[in-house]
């Protein structure tokens, strides 16, 4: 693959964070960093070996965690009072019970390109809250991000060791995975990855939560406000170029809605401004990696060779002064079939597909039956309809008109079925409980006249 200027320009490195300090790499293999929109190589990351990640569990065992970090975000302020344990006196004669949460010790988290700062911030600030220290791997496509934070945390007085970061690739991860000292690792990432961790974390015995991908459906009723749903489908499909798990990318119509909606969901891709991220106006930029667009337009090229209606084709979109760029347009697709790839497959890009369904029975079934669980929303007017949905939909995050249901830092963040790998969902009270562990204390203080144990079996009585 050729990338402009990549042999002509000298590219800084980015270091890795242990111990309260950018360090170097001891491997001597690495990434590159592109921009997008011009499709030039800005960086080179490190891609951090096992003796690396060994450098890092070492300073996050020493570090005297739970120090700070307790202001990082609104949610992790309340950590003490989450914290708080329960009482129960007499549970039998002279006999109280008490439960402990306890921090689990060295944590991990392994984050996806397309939010790097907002993906660990639903990890570690909880962690180090609940008294952990916390080890970051970054996507390798992403690396300066999360230095940023690292620098941060510093100069607000972190001790040196609670937060550390480490590049790399599947050697980093395997690392991380299998080494004794990491107790808890934390995952956002596309399905197949999030099973492979699963998998390997409990092979090892390490507490773990997966979060896989997505085909987030929005199903329309007839009753529907058509053009407040077009413009919620339009910013809910095409934001951050489709390159979101939360992003909807099958709209379930039913009934008469179908045609109106599509044409509406048409006009309005036609007209969504496609350039770079900083550039002015811009409402969708490029696509992360010159072979992600391929795969992406490769889709489209499916969907059309399966027989589904091309409405949108975003294959050929050119961005003036950016001949390099990763860019795709909106692309549409109506008349699409449960069987086809473009259905099945999550895409994640800019590509928006329409199903159809005579009624809301069939459009809940349509969903039910989809591997993925994470998000899902129904757009109507009917408060029946709505609460028939909630109850009935097998997802994670349900939105009633709002397209893109992501819960507050005080609610837990998760899908169901194949989005989820693990028992907890991300931050919120499961977040807590992912990264505390619960001892119970049972307690008696003997009297004068209470009697010896004997041999009989314990009991609170």
């Amino acid at each position: 693959m050729n990338f402009p200027n990549e042999k002509a320009v000298s590219h800084p490195g980015v270091p890795l964070w242990i111990n309260g300090a950018a360090a170097r790499s001891t491997s001597t293999r690495t990434g590159i960093v592109t921009n997008p929109a011009t499709g030039e190589v800005t960086r080179r990351v490190p891609f951090a070996n096992a003796q690396d990640v060994d450098a890092a569990v070492k300073a996050a065992s020493v570090a005297p965690a739970g120090e700070r970090g307790i202001e990082v975000i609104e949610f992790a302020c309340g950590i003490p009072h989450l914290l708080k344990g329960e009482y129960t006196e007499n549970a039998g004669t002279g006999v109280d019970c008490h439960p402990l949460r306890q921090p689990v010790g060295v944590c991990a988290g392994i984050t996806p390109f397309n939010f790097p700062a907002m993906v660990p911030l639903w990890m570690f600030p909880v962690a180090i809250a609940c008294g952990n220290t916390f080890i970051l791997k970054p996507s390798e496509k992403v690396p300066s991000t999360s230095m940023k934070m690292a620098e941060l945390f510093k100069e607000a007085g972190l001790p040196d060791g609670v937060f550390n970061v480490v590049h790399g690739d599947k050697e980093a991860v395997d690392a991380i995975l299998g080494h004794p000292g990491i107790h808890a690792v934390s995952f956002v990432g596309s399905t197949p990855i999030a099973k492979y961790i699963y998998e390997t974390c409990a092979r090892n015995g390490k507490r773990v939560q997966a979060l896989g991908g997505a085909k987030n459906h929005a199903v329309v009723l007839p009753d529907a406000d058509l053009e407040f749903t077009a413009d919620a489908l339009i910013g809910a499909a095409y934001g951050s170029a489709g390159e979101r798990c939360m992003a909807i990318s099958a709209v379930v119509a039913v009934g008469a809605i179908g045609d109106p909606l599509v044409r509406m969901l048409a006009d309005k891709a036609a007209k969504i401004k496609v350039g770079p991220g900083d550039g002015a106006g811009v409402e969708m930029g490029p696509l992360v990696t010159l072979a992600h667009r391929d795969k992406v337009a490769s889709y489209i090229a499916a969907g059309v060779a399966e027989g589904a209606k091309l409405v949108a084709d975003g294959r050929n979109k050119k961005v003036a002064g950016y001949d390099n760029g990763f860019f795709l347009g909106a692309t549409l697709f109506d008349q699409v079939k449960p069987g086809m790839s473009i259905y099945k497959d999550e895409i994640f890009g800019p590509v928006l597909i329409v199903l159809r369904a005579n009624t809301l029975e069939e459009a809940i079934a349509l969903v039910n039956t989809n591997p993925y669980g994470n998000g899902t929303a129904i757009f109507t007017n009917s408060g029946g309809a709505a609460r028939r949905f909630e109850e009935e939909i097998q997802v994670g995050m349900v939105g009633v008109n709002v397209p893109i249901p992501v819960p507050m830092a005080f609610y837990s963040f998760g899908g169901w079925k194949n989005s989820l790998f693990g028992d907890l969902h991300m931050h919120g009270m499961e977040g807590v409980k992912f990264y505390t562990r619960t001892k119970v204390v049972t307690t008696r203080w003997p009297h004068d006249d209470t009697p010896a144990p004997g041999l009989n079996m314990p009991t609170l009585g």
